[in-house]
């Protein structure tokens, strides 16, 4: 309540720009979506939003442009679709880290990242690549799924928990 709370003291005098920090932390889904469809009616309406969150989705939902920092530092900027075709590709292949799979990949020269054991497979063709994945490698369970904002940020910033 006091999340919404804020929003509307903001809103109350027509603000041409809004400044906003962590807008949906600790929202359940439904208050989160009806403060996003809130900030795209006023985003609709001309007015300029400046928001930071530690949310990915919330950033490829909300922003027009964004920025990727790292302790104070500028990594990427852009639009969010553009960085995460930048820096991934459409889409990522993930399947088991198995030994024989990984000197495949390592083979077939392909981009991709062991997280756990995990290998995320990095592209813009995945049918294309499953295709060839599948007649020069041996396939365990293997999962296609869109590349996210998400991704972009781990791959930039790492996925070991800094101070």
């Amino acid at each position: 309540m006091k999340r919404r709370l804020i929003l509307a003291r903001a809103l109350i005098n027509d603000p041409r720009v809004l400044i906003l920090d962590e807008p949906t932390i600790g929202l359940d889904p439904q208050a989160k979506h009806l403060i996003w469809d809130k900030l795209r009616s006023l985003k609709r309406e001309g007015v300029t939003i400046i928001l930071t969150t530690h949310y990915m989705e919330e950033a490829s939902q909300l922003c027009d442009r964004l920025v990727i920092m790292d302790f104070g530092r500028i990594l990427v900027e852009g639009n969010p679709d553009d960085l995460v075709k930048e820096q991934i590709g459409t889409s990522i292949i993930e399947a088991r880290a198995d030994p024989e799979f990984l000197s495949c990949l390592q083979k077939m020269k392909l981009e991709f990242e062991v997280v756990g054991d995990t290998i995320h497979v990095f592209t813009d063709r995945p049918s294309d690549l499953m295709f060839s994945l599948l007649n020069q490698c041996r396939l365990g369970q293997t999962t296609v799924r869109s590349a996210t904002l998400e991704d972009v940020f781990l791959k930039l910033t790492g996925r070991v928990l800094k101070e």
